[in-house]
């Protein structure tokens, strides 16, 4: 394993518009959408589609996503090298979180305790008390982090180096990284299933999607796209979400303008979905029945039904928008 250096410097110290028919009618959800060139958030009443809000926050908003309890807003200003933890219902800016140079995603661990960082310049994952909020712990990872997740059962943190084409696993309990497992070109996103059984690792300029047995820690397939009429290089595989029973995956396709719907058991595409713009990461309503994805260049998000493959809507939000959370 090679030795990182781990910046000692440590920094102390999102936009979206929806306007679209009802999406999960009946249910009091809110999302949030990060914009990373208009440095907002946009806050969507989900049942209606309509924005109620729009907060300024700190630079090249990428990483969004909420404390499990869902009181506070969590946003990577990754040009400030600085995390925002912010009042889920008003905004308000309640502290700025020790983060790392240029923190792209997070993960919030499973025991509520904890904000999983990874630090794309300083090939570094940052741990965060979120009770203290100061800094627990760090490790050296691979170069250029940016996707990290924890396994359900707490175990495995995962972090993908983009530059080396690596995974780094590490053991939560000994916070030792026991393995650079490589990978494809380019990994920026990983997600594990809700069963815990799997990780996919979306490797970016490959244009694949690996599934790794959890258990082995071993890739055990590799997923490829080829979307009809769209050229081989513009199929970028970025953000992945499951729906909440395990069964199907939504994958970004990056410049390919589409996302893919996958079953998770045959591991086949059973369709693809042109929503625009150059998707980077969606959410899934609760229900199971929606996606919403931001398209990056689009400047929108598409609403997407999960059961037709169609998008049912298009929502005008600011400029570039990045990441989607949806708070129940």
């Amino acid at each position: 394993m090679k030795s990182r250096r781990i910046c000692p410097g440590i920094a102390a110290g999102f936009a979206f518009a929806l306007a679209i028919a009802p999406v999960g009618e009946g249910r009091a959800a809110t999302a949030y959408v990060s914009n990373e060139r208009s440095n907002e958030v946009t806050v969507i009443d989900v049942a209606t589609g309509k924005a109620i809000a729009t907060w300024p926050v700190g630079k090249r908003p990428r990483g969004i996503t909420l404390t499990r309890d869902g009181r506070y807003l969590l946003v990577c200003a990754s040009a400030d090298n600085a995390v925002e933890m912010r009042d889920a219902k008003t905004g308000e800016l309640v502290a700025t979180l020790p983060s790392g140079n240029d923190p792209e995603q997070f993960f919030v661990s499973m025991d509520r305790t904890t904000l999983f960082i990874a630090n794309e310049d300083d090939a570094a994952m940052t741990a965060v008390d979120l009770g203290t909020r100061h800094v627990g712990w760090q490790v050296a990872v691979g170069e250029e982090p940016e996707g990290i997740a924890q396994s359900p059962d707490g175990k495995w943190l995962l972090v993908t180096g983009e530059e080396d084409n690596t995974v780094s696993w590490i053991d939560v309990a000994t916070r030792k990284v026991v393995e650079e497992m490589e990978t494809d070109f380019r990994p920026r996103h990983v997600e594990f299933t809700p069963d815990g059984a799997q990780v996919w690792i979306a490797a970016e300029v490959a244009g694949t999607v690996h599934v790794v047995d959890v258990a082995s820690r071993r890739i055990v397939e590799t997923l490829s796209f080829a979307p009809p009429g769209v050229a081989a290089y513009k199929v970028l595989p970025c953000g992945i979400r499951f729906t909440s029973d395990g069964r199907t995956a939504i994958v970004a396709l990056g410049r390919a303008d589409r996302v893919a719907v996958v079953d998770v058991a045959s591991r086949k595409v059973t369709g693809y979905v042109e929503t625009g713009g150059r998707p980077w990461h969606l959410a899934i309503t609760p229900d199971d029945h929606t996606a919403l994805v931001a398209n990056g260049t689009g400047d929108d998000v598409a609403v997407v039904d999960i059961a037709s493959g169609q998008v049912t809507g298009r929502i005008a939000v600011g400029k570039g928008p990045w990441g989607v959370v949806i708070a129940p």
